[in-house]
This record gives C-alpha cells, sequence and structure tokens, in this order.
C-alpha cells in the first residue's frame, strides 16, 4: 500500500504566506506518511496579479517559487505536485507564461512539467462573474504522465476536469492516479466538483488526486474546497469540506489491477481521444 496526500489551502496574495502555510501544510502531510503531496493550483500565487511578472522573476532564477520547492521536497522527503504556478516555456505566447504543475522527486528534482491545457475563460453568476485565464496564459500542447513511488501519475489543471478526453488519454498512457490540483469557484463547485471528480475516476479506473482551494479570498473571491480522493470504483476515500486542511489515503495497487481485469472497459472502447500525444518523464 503507498499513501498520498492532498492538501486544501485559501491562498492570498502574497507569495510569502502562502509558501509558509503551505510547508506547515506539506510537513502534515509527511508526518502522516505521505509520498506524494498534492497541493492545489495556485498554492502560491492566487490573488498575486501580474502572473508574466512572477514568470519572469522564475525565469531569471530571482523568485522564490522553484528554489523553495526544490528546498522543501528534499528537506521534507516527500514527492511534491505543485499545483500551478506561472511558468514560461515552449509555446508561450504573446508574452504570457503558462500556468503549469511541476512533479518533484523526494530529492526536490523536477521530473515532468505538465501545462495546463484548458483556460477557464467563462461567466459565472457569483461577485466575480467573469473569468478570462487567457488573458494572463498561453494554453500547453500536451498531456504528461511519470511514474511515482505510488504510482503512474497522469497531471491536469481544473478546468481540465470538464474534458473527459484528456483523462482517457491519461488512461491509455498508462496512469493509475490522476491529479486535480483545482481552484474551483464555490458555485460551479458546488454544481459539479464531486460528480465530475468521481466520473473521472470511474471513467478511467483510476485513483482521483483533486486538491482544491477552499474559502474566502481577499477581494471577494470564494472557493469551494471539499479536495477529494476517490478510488477507481469511484468511491470517495477523503473529503476535506473546507479551510486549510492535509487529507490523506493509500492506494490498493492489487485491487485496482483486479477491478481493471473484471471490467476491462478501455479493452471495450470503441471511440478514442483526439491526436494528443503522451509525454512521458518531461521536465521543464
Amino acid at each position: 500500500m503507498s499513501t498520498f496526500a492532498v492538501i486544501q489551502m485559501i491562498s492570498q496574495p502574497s507569495v510569502e504566506a502562502n509558501l509558509q502555510r503551505a510547508r506547515i501544510l506539506l510537513e502534515e502531510a509527511a508526518a502522516g506518511g505521505a509520498q506524494l503531496a498534492v497541493l492545489p493550483e495556485n498554492f502560491a500565487t492566487l490573488g498575486c496579479g501580474d502572473q508574466a511578472a512572477l514568470a519572469r522573476a522564475e525565469a531569471a532564477g530571482e523568485g522564490p517559487l522553484l528554489s523553495w520547492l526544490a528546498r522543501t521536497g528534499r528537506e521534507l522527503g516527500v514527492w511534491l505536485l505543485a499545483g500551478s504556478l506561472p511558468l514560461f516555456g515552449e509555446g508561450a505566447a504573446c508574452g504570457r507564461p503558462h500556468a503549469s504543475s511541476l512533479l518533484l522527486d523526494a530529492d526536490g528534482q523536477c521530473v515532468a512539467r505538465y501545462d495546463k491545457l484548458h483556460l477557464f475563460d467563462a461567466q459565472v453568476a457569483d461577485g466575480r462573474g467573469l473569468y478570462r485565464e487567457s488573458d494572463d496564459f498561453a494554453a500547453g500542447q500536451r498531456i504528461v504522465v511519470a511514474d511515482t513511488p505510488v504510482g503512474r501519475l497522469g497531471l491536469s489543471i481544473c478546468y481540465d476536469l470538464r474534458f473527459a478526453e484528456l483523462y482517457s488519454a491519461l488512461r491509455l498512457a498508462g496512469a493509475e492516479l490522476i491529479c486535480v490540483p483545482s481552484a474551483f469557484t464555490a458555485l460551479t463547485g458546488a454544481a459539479h466538483w464531486e460528480v465530475l471528480v468521481r466520473a473521472r475516476a470511474i471513467e478511467t479506473q483510476c485513483y482521483l488526486l483533486a486538491a482544491n482551494q477552499g474559502g474566502v479570498h481577499p477581494g471577494g473571491r470564494e472557493t469551494f474546497g471539499h479536495s477529494l480522493i476517490v478510488d477507481p470504483w469511484g468511491a470517495v476515500l477523503a473529503n476535506a469540506a473546507q479551510g486549510e486542511r492535509v487529507v490523506l489515503a493509500q492506494r490498493d495497487a492489487s485491487a485496482q489491477q483486479a477491478l481493471r481485469a473484471r471490467m476491462p472497459v478501455f479493452e471495450h472502447r470503441r471511440l478514442y481521444p483526439g491526436p494528443l500525444q503522451a509525454s512521458s518523464q518531461e521536465s521543464p
């Protein structure tokens, strides 16, 4: 059995304060035996303004995020999935960074990077109303899977959750677990969060590690919380409700393999995902 954690935060405009809170929560996850810990979307940068400026600082080696992640993973001896942070890279357009998840091993080395494919441009009937993620970020171009101590991990971020074909592609690329660091709004989360997470788990027969932002942020933005760990049958193993929390669960690899053998849905498929190509063990 392998153990993993999802971490729920209520991130603020201060990067330094967010990193301090994340460190405390990651220490709790490590103390609980987690081999992999998943941080939420924008864990350090929610509400921090100019995302391109943050990305330029990281690219110049003057930002705090990449060095903090490497040091924290190494000191705690835990694999980290850094929910999302702004990073420039191949394909970034119009001066916009990508919203990128980084996977770091227990030595603090980055072993995979995923740039968010689906950007949240939508109107929501909440206090903010219009969300236009594409104003700040460029969309990614490929799916990413990577081997970890808890199994083969597929990477996704937040709004990706609404696009089932991505998750089918991750399963076809060998994913056994899929992480979904998120910042779902309170309104959309109440309507769709749990049903989408559970559906993606059932469809792919993967564990879903869904780390959400969970509370009221400066400026009146409210996120839903209820971070989830769901097993391949769709059963909720852990639910964080709201507030800053750490929840842990374990993977039973033998039970997962037995489920896939009893119900080989991916051998029965008649339709397949589109032309996205898997990229394994990508580094930034």
